[in-house]
């Protein structure tokens, strides 16, 4: 969609490189604080909560946190540059990382749920990594920036479990208290190297049109099945990530083991990144967000074959592969939508959209784990998953439809 002329000097694939690298790390940084969110504060919960159906409210409020930042982020990076929002996002967490320790020692549920809010925040900026990675890339190197930042990921995955299982009793007898004592220093590395990116603030485009009104935006097809997708792939997969810890302990799995299954799905979420760029590029998004989505359906049918670790295990890694096709696809396809004048507005809308459906499943997750059991979490999947592949099927007719009337 992007009409402005790539050979403008803002638009410099090597200088996007750098930056996607740089990202990268930072990713890398923030996978490992989410990780440590993800991996404890169900347990956490399970600790604190005054009542069963509300142990995975942290991580809801974790989600919730990014869900609410994602459009005043997105908004301020707009006008200030990425680099301030980002070094800002590094900050919340630092302070929510702080607020998690004391409320540990002061063992209150309601302190940790707003701490975990705050480190929610952070993410909001950080999802903006892979759009602020593409921001100065050209056309054939966009998808692939995108990629490179989430192959960051893979450094979260690797660290993130690893810091939960050799830090919680740091500070024992408060469990889980050194763990966000990583966390903040993590936040505080996190500051330093985003200040290394090279983004401007005012972009030197050579467009001068004026910019679109949003609900004229929505209206394109193609970036109502992108916003669709993304919403069902990033949703589903929290909604069985968020239970899978508590459901392992239940079963009568360790936090160690409910930690390495944890590891091995942020892997296989971030792992393809190192391809996923180049199978978009010779398959087409729409064939990639597809078969994430299938992806996704067995990860659900892995978890209902059995309670078995290899149940559990299968079930992560594919439900991460699946996001990862899924969630990447649906981002690259949301960037051919738009302007770079209109890139503010649509992403945060497109975010919010994401982090409010995230919010909704983590909440949905906790409760239905609670009511009815680990089975109903996994069915919930299927119906979910299905409204993204229907979408998928009207824009290929639709955009069959709109090619013969071109004719």
């Amino acid at each position: 969609m992007t009409t402005v002329a790539e050979t403008s000097p803002y638009f410099n694939d090597a200088v996007a490189k750098r930056n996607a690298l740089i990202l990268a790390v930072a990713m890398t940084l923030s996978s490992c604080s989410a990780i440590i969110v993800f991996t404890s504060a169900g347990i956490i919960g399970t600790m604190l909560s005054p009542v069963n159906s509300l142990i995975t409210l942290p991580i809801s409020t974790f989600v919730i946190g990014t869900a609410t930042a994602t459009v005043p982020a997105s908004l301020l990076m707009g006008k200030f540059g990425r680099k301030p929002g980002f070094m800002l996002g590094a900050i919340l967490a630092f302070f929510g990382a702080m607020l998690a320790i004391y409320a540990l020692f002061e063992q209150s549920f309601v302190l940790f749920c707003c701490a975990t809010a705050l480190l929610g925040s952070y993410m909001a900026f950080t999802q903006y990594y892979r759009f602020a990675a593409a921001d100065r890339a050209t056309e054939n190197f966009r998808g692939k920036a995108i990629s490179w930042v989430l192959i960051g990921g893979i450094g979260g995955s690797i660290f993130g479990p690893l810091l939960v299982i050799y830090s919680r009793e740091l500070l024992s007898p408060v469990m889980f208290a050194g763990t966000f004592v990583v966390s903040a220093i993590l936040a505080l590395c996190a500051f330093a190297l985003i200040s290394l990116i090279d983004i401007p603030v005012v972009e030197a485009t050579e467009d001068n049109r004026a910019t679109r009104p949003l609900s004229v935006i929505l209206r394109q097809p193609r970036l109502i099945v992108a916003v669709v997708a993304g919403m069902v792939s990033y949703g589903v997969m929290n909604l069985l990530m968020t239970a899978t810890p508590i459901a392992m302990v239940a079963c009568g799995f360790s936090i160690d083991d409910s930690a390495w299954v944890i590891q091995w799905h942020s892997l296989a979420m971030f792992g393809p990144s190192f391809f996923t760029g180049h199978l978009i590029a010779k398959f087409g998004v729409e064939r990639i967000i597809f078969a994430g989505l299938a992806m996704l359906v067995a990860a659900a049918a892995a978890a209902l074959a059995g309670i078995t670790f290899v149940n559990f295990s299968v079930a992560l890694v594919l439900l991460g592969l699946g996001w990862n096709f899924g969630f990447i696809g649906a981002t690259t396809m949301v960037t051919e939508c738009y302007e770079p004048s209109e890139k503010s507005k649509v992403q945060a809308f497109n975010d919010f959209a994401i982090f409010a459906t995230v919010a909704v499943a983590s909440l949905t997750s906790g409760k239905l784990f609670a009511s009815i059991g680990w089975s109903a979490v996994n069915i919930a999947l299927f119906p979910t998953v299905a409204v993204a592949v229907a979408a998928l099927i009207w824009l290929y007719f639709h955009s069959g439809k709109a090619s013969k009337r071109t004719v």
